[in-house]
């Protein structure tokens, strides 16, 4: 009895030993191994959505599969009235700008079939006076995924989910594209700014526009490692 006690002891230790954040092993074909997992609680999932409407008319969480459904009309009106930008439902990860180390976006994603002329995925920059507000997007082109309207990064990707790793490396200014695992689809220069943020949704783009685009996602994480 006292031996059993003695392990229960140490496991209660053990467990309350485990950090906030954690270091990743090696999962998903060891893309995040040697990466620190950043905690991200709900009210860092911040959406956008158009300011004439109540959110859940364009977003819905469903908390028991962990799945978001982000949709807008090409008609909508922008997430708010200052602005003319385009319309969007999007999460901005809000807590988490970075402007050094190396950062990694993972979560999985599934576009319905129809969906075109949209922007699921990108990295904001806070560099006044760029030539571009992001560092990144990833658009959706009649079920192509492409980096902005250029380079395919995978192909046949409506009614599937897929895992979407992002890499971005500050320092280098690099980011490099992962579906599913595997080798890069996508390794490129880029720009370097100021600071740095994660988004994810839908933003209408500029051609090839559906009257309706939506993204789903679930078990999107952030993982950091500094220099």
């Amino acid at each position: 009895m006292g031996t059993l006690l003695a392990i229960v002891l140490v496991l209660v230790v053990l467990c309350l030993a485990v950090p906030a954040s954690t270091v990743a092993t090696g999962s998903c074909n060891d893309l995040t191994a040697g990466f620190v997992k950043v905690q991200l609680p709900e009210s860092d999932f911040v959406v956008q959505s158009p300011y004439d409407l109540p959110v859940e008319q364009r977003y819905r969480y469903d908390a028991c599969t962990g799945v978001r459904t982000f949709w807008v009309y090409a008609g909508d009106k922008p997430f708010n009235n200052a602005t003319t930008t385009n319309p969007r439902t999007e999460v901005r990860l809000r807590g988490h700008d970075y402007s050094s180390g190396v950062w990694q976006f993972e979560g999985y994603c599934y576009v319905p079939s129809g969906t075109s002329g949209a922007s699921v995925m990108q990295i904001h920059n806070e560099n006044a006076g760029a030539a571009h507000a992001t560092t990144l997007m990833l658009h959706v082109y009649n079920g192509t995924l492409r980096h902005y309207s250029g380079e395919a990064v995978e192909d046949c990707i409506y009614d599937r989910w897929f895992r979407l790793n992002v890499v971005h490396d500050v320092g280098a200014s690099t980011v490099a594209v992962y579906v599913d695992g595997g080798a890069p689809r996508l390794a490129v220069a880029v720009a370097p700014s100021a600071s740095h943020y994660f988004k994810f949704g839908v933003y209408v783009q500029h051609h090839d526009v559906s009257p309706r685009v939506e993204s789903r996602w679930r078990n999107v994480t952030v993982y950091t490692k500094p220099y």
